[in-house]
């Protein structure tokens, strides 16, 4: 006889982690130009059809995208191409910062106007709990009060302070902006820290890094590594990816470039012998109502069955096939693959 235990869902069951409150796609594509926004939009649909569901987000950028003097145009823009996006699309924008003159304009047009397309609003350079309070404020005061906040930490004063500005409740997901970073300490961080193996050397980066990763898993928020701007080396995007999130926590990491895309998914997914260990304990967890089981001599409960579905979870955003066992619990009734 199935019991109601072995009918409800495993992340009902089994509550979630403090940090496992947010589920968004793990990867964050970033474009600024008309062309390559329509671009990223249109491959973000073509890879929907072929994983079943999002994979990654597409941010479209009015802080470095926007042309000097013609912040509101862009912002027009970027309004419209969200709106014209395909439905159930994940489209987000980076506004300018909250003391720079376009900043108000930035979200009454494009929160204003396109608030109901858009995932997140992405603040950049933010300093403080008191600036993501003003960003929340004017997203209210434009309509949008359902839309999430992310804040880039990109200075030391930020870094410090990371843990109070990922306790705000609009926030989302804190991510690294490594070059600002490094900019910021007048010359005492070499340019060697901004590569893509030497910011997992400089002690200063390292912190940054930790202290950003470790507010998130506090307060339930997602940590998003930043950019690796060697593009053209899908090697060393790979090996910094999977460092990412191997031994610094991150569970997001940011693209600037279409061919980075596949190798963050790449990385930051579960292998194959982990998720089919993951469908198996979750399996044999379920026919025994969660009650403790044992596999090869060990003991697992409730706390370990967390981390195994937390691996099917992340099995599912990184686009992996979930064995057959456990894919009830990622189609909707209507048959269709959950986002």
């Amino acid at each position: 006889m199935t019991t109601p235990a072995a009918k409800a869902h495993p992340a009902t069951v089994l509550l979630g982690a403090q940090a496992g409150q947010q589920h968004i796609p793990v990867c964050d594509h970033y474009s600024g130009v008309e062309v390559r926004m329509r671009k990223s939009l249109q491959l973000q649909d073509e890879m929907r059809a072929e994983f079943g569901h999002v994979v990654f987000d597409v941010t479209l950028d009015c802080e470095d995208g926007a042309p000097v003097g013609l912040e509101r145009e862009h912002a027009k823009l970027v309004a419209q191409l969200a709106r014209e996006a395909q439905p159930g699309a994940r489209v987000a924008a980076r506004v300018h910062t909250v003391d720079h003159a376009a900043f108000a304009n930035d979200i009454a047009t494009i929160a204003g106007e396109a608030g109901d397309r858009l995932c997140h609003i992405m603040l950049p350079k933010v300093e403080s709990f008191e600036d993501v309070e003003i960003a929340a404020r004017a997203l209210d005061a434009a309509g949008a009060k359902h839309l999430p906040l992310h804040a880039l930490i990109e200075s030391p004063a930020a870094v410090h302070r990371a843990f109070d500005i990922a306790s705000h409740p609009r926030i989302q997901s804190l991510s690294f902006g490594l070059m600002d970073f490094v900019s910021a300490h007048g010359g005492a961080i070499p340019s060697a820290g901004m590569t893509s193996a030497g910011q997992f050397e400089h002690p200063l980066v390292v912190r940054a890094k930790l202290e950003i990763s470790s507010a998130c898993h506090a307060h339930g928020k997602v940590p998003s590594h930043c950019v690796v701007t060697e593009f053209s080396n899908p090697d060393a995007m790979q090996a910094a990816a999977r460092k990412a999130n191997r031994e610094f926590g991150y569970t997001r990491m940011w693209s600037i470039h279409p061919a980075q895309i596949r190798p963050i998914l790449a990385a930051l997914a579960p292998d194959e012998v982990e998720i089919e260990r993951a469908g198996r304990i979750i399996s044999a967890a379920v026919a025994a109502d969660w009650a403790p089981i044992s596999e090869d001599g060990v003991l697992h409960d409730r706390a370990s069955y967390r981390y195994f579905w937390q691996v099917l979870e992340r099995a599912h955003q990184t686009g992996r096939p979930v064995p057959l066992d456990v894919r009830q619990w990622f189609v909707t009734g209507d048959g269709a693959v959950e986002a």
